[in-house]
């Protein structure tokens, strides 16, 4: 199960990051100087992807324009000798291959990642919801790749949630088969916490095999009157075994504000340039 090909889903509006998602897309918006999907892409590439399907809404492609080459400013950073600067924007431009494909209209998760079909062809391959950002030493998506291999079937990233937070995500139902390793036969959207069957909550990385295409055409909409990619999942479960795999790492929501602040805090810590003189700053805020 070699995994050359990753999809990022973007194609959201972003309200949950409003005002600051009117213009610029979400993913855009930063972890410390580097947007956020420039880390899902430097993920995926660590992962041996190189190549990226990256889905957009019709007119908003600032996402994808941020990996294209900048020839007037990288003249600019030349010419005034900031090689270092001049370095990180044109690593950008380097990191994969691109293609692009349109969400036309807003019809779910599983709508998006349908639009994928022919770019991906006939293999497996990575998804991403950008949205969802983890600090581990080993990628997350080359743990799920790992795993995938090592099962030979489509895998899920699942992160362990407190019964307050349930309601916040897709639960799986799921019997343990190895030390991080799960067999799911059952998912439920954001349950209440005493119908949820488990404190296993989906995470945005997973490796697909082709054939979700075929049941994600002909998926009936679900809730809010979308195509959802849980409900493909499960049909391609009921056709072949499907795992989970609880990874290793911090996982940071940066749909949410106060996972956007603490990723800035979590990443920033770990910055030789800005850490000491952040970690400074928070003891003169927070009481001993």
């Amino acid at each position: 199960m070699k995994i050359r090909k990753a999809v990022i889903v973007a194609a959201g509006m972003g309200t949950r990051m409003l005002p600051a998602s009117k213009v610029i897309p979400k993913e855009l918006l930063p972890i410390i100087d580097t947007p956020a999907i420039q880390i899902a892409v430097e993920e995926a590439v660590r992962s041996g992807v190189s190549e990226i399907v990256m889905v957009l809404a019709p007119g908003r492609t600032l996402a994808l324009d941020h990996f294209h080459p900048a020839a007037e400013l990288e003249h600019l950073l030349e010419s005034r000798g900031k090689r270092e600067v001049l370095e990180s924007v044109r690593h950008t431009s380097r990191l994969a291959r691109f293609i692009q494909v349109e969400q036309k209209e807003p019809l779910g998760l599983g709508h998006a990642l349908l639009q994928a079909r022919d770019a991906i062809g006939d293999e497996p391959f990575g998804v991403f919801y950008p949205d969802d950002i983890v600090d581990a030493e080993k990628p997350l998506l080359a743990q799920i790749i790992d795993a995938a291999q090592a099962l030979d079937a489509p895998v899920l990233s699942l992160m362990r949630v407190a019964r307050s937070e349930l309601s916040k995500y897709g639960i799986v139902e799921a019997a343990k088969t190895g030390e991080r390793t799960y067999h799911l036969t059952g998912m439920v959207e954001k349950p209440a916490p005493e119908k949820a069957p488990s404190e296993l909550a989906i995470i945005g990385r997973h490796v697909l095999t082709p054939d979700i295409f075929e049941i994600l055409s002909h998926t009936q909409p679900g809730a809010g009157g979308e195509i959802q990619l849980t409900d493909a999942i499960l049909e391609l479960a009921r056709k072949r075994r499907v795992y989970g795999y609880e990874f290793e790492g911090v996982r940071y929501d940066l749909g949410d504000r106060l996972g956007f602040v603490t990723a800035q805090i979590g990443y920033g810590l770990k910055r030789a340039d800005i850490g000491d003189g952040l970690r400074a700053f928070l003891k003169t805020i927070i009481p001993h």
